[in-house]
């Protein structure tokens, strides 16, 4: 099934801005949307918002431009309130129904680490991923990128003693080559050193106890932090952006994640995967653990084709158009499913989901353009660099001071 968007809405973007209530009476939505309660930060740099995870993450601010964003985020530091959305699985049978749901061996994340996963349907289909904490032996919190996964625990908690509630946890990102160095001014705990990537701990903020964790969305060093209805949000989120900006932190929006996390490999759940691909198809298949009992998809995932089909590509002059905007000899190839601007390589970055696994790194391909143009593009292996991950691990310290730009086709 192909995509398809009317001409008329390709360059047409819709967002969700904040409005002083006029009347007396207040307007109810179709839908409540929640808020992040530090979006008051937000307010003075006309924000506008997006649907996600049934809560609202910020698209744009006005107070840098997307270039400005990302640049902060690759030398300096940001802060982000995100739209994720933890949800708490306890109960004697948690572990259980967190085997049944999940493709990897949840046995195997120890109290105080954190895992990556993602859930399929039966048929092997993905239905979103997000970051686990085992928070206890019998208590674990999975803070869920958009979709629902909510029904789905429910769906197939039937006959265990388990618990699925929504423990009302925001989470921010604080990333950046800065970003361990404020968490050392904020708090009196020696942690940084001996703190591990994906672990998760609790600390002591003027009084206050947060939960923290190694993890973030861009691939650069940082930590995320999770304020709970016991905290006194407004204290910490207050502090942290104040001494923040001292070391020149600025609130981002969408375009300060979307180009890093692209050129890192990061997908996006709805976005690079979804019902229609498997793990394997879209590069995770590693993540997938066919030895493990019984799991949703597993029979699916079995016999299932093995082979990826999801790269990044590279475009000299200009930022593709998401959708069907693949050809080769004029014959549609592949559809773009994430793609912006990036400063650092000065070209188009995206990431494809191709028909065939033959087209791979080092295909050329012609890319309808957001200005509508045609542009030449090359197909490149994920992440596009880093490919051992030691900026994230804080290995490999060196900041880019300029651009690295794209010597164009190898071919």
């Amino acid at each position: 099934m192909r995509d398809f968007v009317h001409k008329s809405l390709i360059n047409i973007r819709f967002s969700i801005k904040p409005q002083k209530q006029e009347e007396n009476r207040p307007t109810e939505l179709a839908r409540t949307m929640s808020v992040h309660p530090l979006t008051y930060q937000e307010l003075p740099y006309d924000p506008e918002y997006s649907h996600y995870a049934g809560r609202l993450t910020t698209e744009k601010l006005t107070n840098a431009t997307p270039d400005e964003q990302y640049w902060k985020t690759r030398k300096e530091i940001i802060l982000r309130h995100t739209g994720e959305h933890p949800y708490e699985i306890s109960g004697p049978d948690a572990l259980k129904l967190l085997q049944k749901i999940f493709p990897r061996d949840i046995s195997k994340v120890k109290v105080g680490r954190c895992s990556y996963q993602f859930a399929c349907y039966h048929d092997g289909g993905m239905i979103t991923d997000g970051l686990l904490l085992r928070i206890d032996e019998n208590k674990f919190w999975f803070a869920q990128a958009d979709g629902d996964l909510f029904s789905w625990y429910k769906a197939n908690a039937v006959g265990l003693d388990v618990d699925i509630t929504d423990p009302n946890v925001w989470v921010s990102q604080i990333q950046g080559p800065k970003s361990m160095d404020l968490l050392n001014h904020l708090i009196d705990e020696d942690i940084v050193k001996k703190w591990k990537y994906f672990d998760w701990t609790t600390v002591t903020i003027k009084g206050e106890k947060l939960i923290i964790s190694r993890t973030g969305f861009t691939n650069e060093l940082g930590w995320e932090f999770y304020l709970r209805p016991e905290n006194d949000a407004e204290k910490i989120g207050d502090l942290i952006l104040e001494e923040g900006k001292k070391m020149g932190m600025i609130l981002t929006a969408t375009p300060s994640f979307r180009g890093r996390r692209i050129e890192a490999g990061l997908l996006s759940a709805g976005q690079d995967f979804d019902k229609t691909t498997n793990p394997f198809s879209v590069g995770l298949g590693k993540f997938v653990d066919l030895e493990k009992e019984n799991f949703i998809g597993k029979e699916a995932l079995i016999v299932a084709e093995k082979k990826c089909k999801t790269w990044g590509i590279r475009i000299k002059d200009g930022i593709a158009l998401k959708g069907d905007s693949l050809k080769i000899n004029g014959e549609k190839v592949g559809k773009v499913t994430s793609s912006t601007w990036s400063p650092y390589q000065v070209c188009g970055v995206g990431i494809v989901h191709m028909y065939n696994h033959n087209l791979g790194p080092g295909t050329v391909i012609d890319v309808t353009c957001i200005d509508g143009g045609i542009k030449t593009g090359e197909l490149c292996k994920l992440p596009m660099y880093d490919s051992k991950g030691e900026i994230v691990r804080g290995i490999n310290k060196e900041i880019p001071l300029d651009p690295n730009p794209w010597k164009g086709l190898s071919k």
